[in-house]
């Protein structure tokens, strides 16, 4: 099976001198939240004694205590994301940029010449690319509002975070809110593995990375947050569709040199966890519960969102 080098494959990311922070001009708060899902405490399970990418620092499995919580029943979505920005007057980094990361496949045909990123050509800078128009202008319609908002950051999830009185989960409650009480699995159904054939459990790729994309779950790109089956806790695509940031910064434990130099540059990386529709065996085999992926905070793309959690 060939693996990817993990530095761009799942999120380029902007360069460190274009950092800009913006917090929500209200103190308003939200008003009508979504359906929650209490979240048993207890001895939670952290990583994989299987690791497929050890880069990554998936391994060893790790046990630890867990207090109850409640999380997001879906990822933020489109909707909801509306609410906040209306409610607020926030301006998302992408839009302030003037610009964000689009997978290649999502451009518009007669969109202008953008650049490419060096080491994963299928991201694209579009210009006029944010939350609002996905994939660049003209591209509104892709804004659904049941789809998970997309093109937004770390530094916009936790706006988004403070308004709505919750905050973004660590590994260790994402972990086990994911695995929904079946202890040491690898997906969020079991332990079966959705393949090219028969079983879609989730919203990821299907076919030849990046040439075709055989669609066989339904969907191109997004599908609505709430679809799929739920796992054993109620929570929906834990895995697949849109990566999920975390409260942690992204760190590998690691002194072999090849580790040492996969991650380089990489630090103030966030954390992210679930993979997205653009994931696949073949690839970028990180839909698993114990994968993960660093990202810069200030980096939008066409398969990032976040979920949140709340203290009890």
């Amino acid at each position: 099976m060939t693996k990817t080098s993990p530095s761009s494959c799942c999120a380029p990311s902007r360069t460190e001198a274009e950092t800009t922070n913006a917090a929500p001009s209200s103190e308003a708060r939200e008003s009508d939240p979504p359906s929650r899902v209490s979240i048993p405490g207890g001895q939670g399970m952290v990583g994989t004694n299987r690791p497929e990418l050890p880069v990554d620092g998936e391994s060893p499995l790790r046990k630890t205590r867990v207090k109850p919580f409640a999380m997001d029943e879906t990822v933020v979505t489109n909707a909801r994301f509306a609410s906040f920005v209306e409610a607020t007057g926030y301006v998302t980094e992408a839009e302030r940029f003037g610009n964000s990361f689009v997978f290649e496949a999502l451009v518009p045909a007669d969109a202008p010449p953008s650049q490419a990123v060096a080491e994963a050509p299928w991201w694209r800078m579009i210009d006029g690319a944010n939350w609002r128009a996905p994939a660049g202008p003209g591209t509104e319609a892709l804004c659904q509002p049941d789809h998970p908002v997309v093109q937004v950051t770390w530094h916009d999830a936790q706006a988004f975070a403070r308004w709505a009185e919750g905050r973004l989960p660590t590994e260790a409650e994402w972990e086990h809110a994911a695995r929904g009480g079946l202890g040491d699995v690898r997906f969020p159904w079991g332990d079966q593995e959705p393949n090219d054939r028969d079983f879609f459990p989730c919203n990821i790729w299907q076919g030849r990375f990046p040439q075709h994309n055989l669609a066989l779950d339904g969907y191109l790109a997004t599908a609505p947050a709430k679809s799929f089956e739920p796992n054993g806790y109620g929570l929906y695509n834990m895995v697949g569709n849109t990566w999920q940031y975390t409260s942690q910064a992204f760190k590998v434990k690691s002194l072999k040199k090849a580790v040492q130099r996969a991650h380089a540059g990489k630090e103030g990386y966030k954390l992210g966890k679930g993979g997205s529709f653009l994931c696949h065996a073949s690839y970028c085999y990180r839909y698993r519960i114990a994968a993960r992926t660093g990202t810069s905070p200030d980096s939008s793309t066409s398969h990032q969102s976040f979920r949140l959690v709340y203290d009890l």
